[in-house]
Order: structure tokens, then sequence, then C-alpha cells
């Protein structure tokens, strides 16, 4: 099993709407955002060992409120907003309508294997 590295900065929604307006151009908070280290899409049986990935920064004001309006916990929150990073770092991406259906596939499939349901 490969050992793989990521950082994850835990903020609120004043410094998530910072670097969403700086890397993005979109000038209000997320919930997410991933910023790889690696070059374009690698997907996992490319990635190498103890490499870090890249970083994670989710606004946890913005969890919570995700969370409330979902009427779930802000632990299944923050872990759909993990893993929709960590899928971010692997090369995947949901711009394309195509693309966002393999993507929340694959986000489904991890959080089943934490008895966590879906969004629905």
């Amino acid at each position: 099993m490969k050992k793989l590295k990521i950082s994850v900065l835990f903020t609120d929604d004043k410094f998530i709407r910072s670097l969403n307006n700086k890397y993005r151009g979109i000038d209000k908070p997320t919930d997410v955002l991933s910023f790889s280290l690696q070059e374009g899409a690698v997907k996992s049986p490319e990635l190498e060992s103890d490499k870090l990935l890249g970083d994670i920064i989710i606004s946890v004001e913005t969890a919570q409120r995700q969370a409330d309006n979902l009427n779930h916990s802000m632990e299944k929150e923050l872990t759909v907003l993990l893993i929709h990073g960590l899928l971010h770092l692997t090369g995947y991406d949901h711009e394309k309508d195509k693309d966002y259906k393999i993507m929340r596939g694959k986000e489904s499939e991890i959080l089943k294997i934490f008895a966590l349901q879906p969004y629905v």
C-alpha cells in the first residue's frame, strides 16, 4: 500500500474567499479548495509513495452551513469535503457533466467505505 501525504487546513469563510478570488477569480467563499503539487492529472496507479500530493483547504463555516442545510452531521460534511479535495488532488474534476458524474460516483464509492450515505 502506498503512503501519500497531504496537508489539510481548516479555515474560515474570509480566508477561503480570498484564496478563491486569488486563484479562481471567484470573489465568494467556497467549501473546499485543492492545490495539487503534481504536474497534470495524476490517477492513483501513477502516484509514488511518500509524495506530497498537495493542499486541501476547507472552510468550517461553509461546511457547517452545508451540514445544516443537508440535515447531516458536521463530521459527515467534513468527510465529504476531504474526499472531494483528495479526488481533485488525484486528477478528478467536475467542470463537464461527464466528469461530474464520474467524480460523484467515485465520491459515493469512497463514502460507502466509511459507511456514509452519499448526497441524495
